[in-house]
């Protein structure tokens, strides 16, 4: 179970919106590939890019948030509560 005192993880991602298929994998300068089919419209691909990460992390939506990068394809998430392997699954998911 997660220490509810350890300090929120931040990860850098690069996005895109309105793509042909969603998925979640690869890496752009450092950042790991997000990927959704909603546009980017009145943040709805915003709130598709984290739902699909708590999937694909096996975490629970409301452990991310956006904290940077709101309008732009550079976005900074962060976990709260993350589980101690949470870089290794990233790191994973970008090397697929």
């Amino acid at each position: 179970m997660a220490d509810s005192s350890r300090p929120p993880y931040r990860f850098s991602i690069h996005a895109t919106a309105n793509a042909r298929h969603a998925g979640v994998g690869g890496a752009h300068d450092g950042a790991l590939r997000v990927a959704v089919t909603v546009a980017a419209d009145k943040g709805k691909a915003n709130k598709a890019i984290l739902k699909l990460l708590a999937t694909s992390l096996a975490l629970r939506r409301g452990q991310l948030a956006l904290v940077a990068g709101a309008t732009s394809r550079r976005k900074t998430v962060e976990v709260q509560e993350p589980p101690d392997d949470l870089p290794a699954r990233i790191r994973a998911l970008a090397a697929s």
